[in-house]
């Protein structure tokens, strides 16, 4: 039997774990992040990943940074025929990257060499890709650079967002991996190293990258609030308090970029740069729980003509 240490820390690496153990693999340890204070209670959480580990009764191990630790010699003793990664969130040091005989492969949310790092889902959607997919790659040194085995495409709809793109491409992953590992283990996995110079990177959203600008045309709008729905959720400042902005629809309208040009059951209509008008359906706030735009407009008396800020 092939023995196996998986290494994944969210949501997306649950059912690849549970892929791998429905596959009879012997998984000799589960490696994850440190549980992390949740919450304004700041109530310490496993990672999902320790969760459905300790389900099986595996053995886990949460190095806080594993290069040098005592965590990276305890895996390597363990001797396992093959390290499968799937969003861990470290970088493997070599050491480790050269232990199993059967290597190190990852399961990674994009069509590599396309959107390498840390939030390929979330620039899938931003950057209106119209396609994404799932590869897994041996794991090399520098990010996500590795030679890859297997891919398979994702389609990307106007209705999907972060969430459930997430979804697809978690079950895609697991998928594709079952269906891979006879492979490798058989010796008969391709080998096909990437394009290096058609890469393109996909870091962690930062802050800044929240806000919403209305000065943009309405379909990069619509994407980069799918894009941020529901983590880390895209942001305006209206009447001078911050407003989560979570469901849209595209529409057409005309107005000042940020001018609410219609109000109805359905939701607050945004005009944006051009004429494709974002429709808000769903909205949180500042201080208050997510609602529905017409239950937010049934207590807030809000204006055709009123405006979002922009800077």
């Amino acid at each position: 039997m092939t023995s196996v240490i998986f290494m994944g820390t969210p949501d997306f690496s649950v059912p690849v774990l549970q892929k791998i153990i429905a596959d009879g693999y012997e998984v000799k340890a589960v490696v994850t992040q440190p549980d992390r204070p949740v919450g304004r209670k700041k109530v310490l959480t496993p990672p999902p990943v320790k969760k459905e580990a300790l389900n099986h009764h595996l053995k886990v191990i949460q190095p806080e940074k594993l290069s040098g630790s005592d965590e990276l010699e305890d895996i390597i003793a363990l001797d396992a025929d093959l390290i499968i990664t799937a969003a861990f969130g470290q970088l493997l040091p070599k050491k480790l990257l050269d232990a199993p005989k059967l290597g190190c492969i990852n399961v990674h949310a994009s069509l590599l060499p396309e959107l390498r790092g840390g939030a390929p889902i979330h620039h899938s959607i931003i950057r209106g890709y119209d396609k994404t997919g799932i590869t897994i790659m041996y794991m090399a040194e520098k990010l996500d650079a590795g030679d890859i085995i297997r891919q398979r495409e994702v389609g990307i709809t106007d209705e999907d967002h972060v969430g459930t793109l997430h979804d697809k491409l978690s079950e895609a992953g697991a998928g594709l991996l079952s269906e891979t590992l006879p492979l490798l283990i058989s010796g008969k996995a391709e080998r096909i190293p990437q394009d290096h110079e058609k890469a393109t990177y996909a870091w962690n959203i930062k802050r800044d990258e929240e806000k919403i600008n209305w000065n943009r045309p309405g379909r990069e709008v619509f994407n980069q609030i799918r894009g941020l729905y529901p983590w880390p959720t895209a942001y305006t400042v209206f009447r001078d308090k911050p407003m989560k902005i979570q469901q849209v629809k595209l529409s057409k309208g005309n107005g000042s970029a940020g001018e609410i040009i219609e109000v109805s059951d359905e939701g607050i209509l945004f005009a944006t740069a051009d004429d494709e008008a974002v429709l808000v359906t769903e909205l949180q706030p500042s201080g208050k729980k997510k609602m529905t735009a017409s239950d937010f407009l049934r207590g807030s008396q809000v204006k055709v003509g009123e405006k979002a800020q922009n800077e």
